[in-house]
């Protein structure tokens, strides 16, 4: 059997570590550039035999796929950092490396970090990507099945998120481990073109991080006029599937950074795809430049910004997220009176 892929992952965040311990678990070899990144990040990336290499050049040589999994803010200054580090190179890489954008950003910035890579370095093959579900995980001994299966035993020994990609080089065609590693990781190839998988995960983090958002508000705005339990009451008998869906809110806290720029990135999805003209204008504000400030005022104005998913202390319930916004705004407004 031939040695299985080298994954180069970029970077080792919760999304990021899920996948590479997936890998690992599966005698892929996991490489990652650590320079710039906190202690806490190097512990964990020790304790998941990811290797790290000192260099984005060292990343390049040794990687046989490159995953950029990276807040959207930081997609494509992550992409002139591999080209420029595959155009350093003083010797040609044997196979072909394959540069998976998998961050959540609109077809239209995948559009130019495909222009960018087919510009600098036409050699590398790029997908253009999104992750849609949780970082990957083991499942609990009681949620494995206890039937007979002809299905690999990936199949339900782990949860795995969904990822689309589109583009014209799909990993079925890849000639280290690209099938296997395909199916693996749960990678559909829906499209030959460059956006339509970018897009898929916008649209669906459109109904999903934009609904949280709008809870927040709303739980926030209960609280203060002493309504809460009551909307909650309302909302898990006359609409119990949002109201279980609204659960979202208790998770977001460590995330809200990253989705601010997520949220803009939506906004331009479907402001140049699909047509709305008042999304994602330069100077302008649409509905999820709101949404944005929704989720700035989280990560920049509260106690929730400063969570980590590893070590949680507020906003761990509805009614904390709530109390927690409420007193930031409130700072926020004497602040800028």
């Amino acid at each position: 059997m031939p040695p299985l892929a080298t994954v180069g992952i970029l970077s080792i965040g919760e999304m990021g570590m899920g996948i590479a311990r997936l890998l690992v678990a599966h005698n892929y070899r996991v490489v990652t550039n650590l320079e710039g990144r906190s202690a806490d990040t190097q512990t964990r990336v020790k304790a998941a035999s990811i290797e790290s290499l000192p260099t984005d050049t060292s990343l390049v040589t040794e990687s046989d796929y490159i995953f950029s999994i990276v807040p959207p803010r930081d997609a494509v200054a992550t992409a002139k950092r591999i080209t420029s580090a595959f155009a350093s190179l003083t010797t040609p890489k044997s196979s072909p490396l394959y540069y998976l954008d998998l961050n959540a950003i609109s077809p239209n910035t995948a559009r130019s970090i495909a222009e960018l890579l087919s510009t600098e370095t036409p050699t590398i093959r790029f997908l253009d990507g999104g992750i849609i579900g949780g970082a990957p995980s083991r499942k609990d001994a009681s949620e494995q099945p206890t039937t007979t299966s002809s299905a690999p035993p990936t199949s339900h020994t782990w949860n795995r998120p969904s990822i689309p990609v589109s583009g014209p080089n799909p990993l079925s065609k890849a000639p280290i481990s690209g099938p296997t590693l395909e199916a693996l990781l749960n990678i559909k190839h829906i499209s030959p073109e460059i956006g339509p998988a970018s897009g898929l995960k916008m649209c669906f983090a459109t109904t999903t991080k934009g609904f949280t958002a709008l809870c927040i508000q709303a739980f926030t705005t209960a609280s203060r006029l002493g309504v809460l339990d009551e909307l909650k009451s309302e909302m898990s008998e006359r609409i119990p599937g949002l109201y279980k869906a609204s659960g979202g809110v208790v998770n977001m806290a460590p995330k809200a950074y990253r989705w601010v720029e997520e949220m803009k990135e939506i906004g331009r999805t479907h402001g140049v795809d699909g047509g709305f003209d008042f999304e994602g204008r330069d100077g302008e504000r649409g509905i999820f430049d709101a949404v944005a400030e929704v989720y700035r005022v989280v990560a920049d104005e509260t106690v929730l910004g400063e969570e980590k998913t590893e070590r949680r202390k507020r906003g761990r319930t509805v009614d904390d997220v709530a109390l927690a916004m409420g007193d930031g705004l409130a700072a926020k407004r004497k602040k800028d009176e």
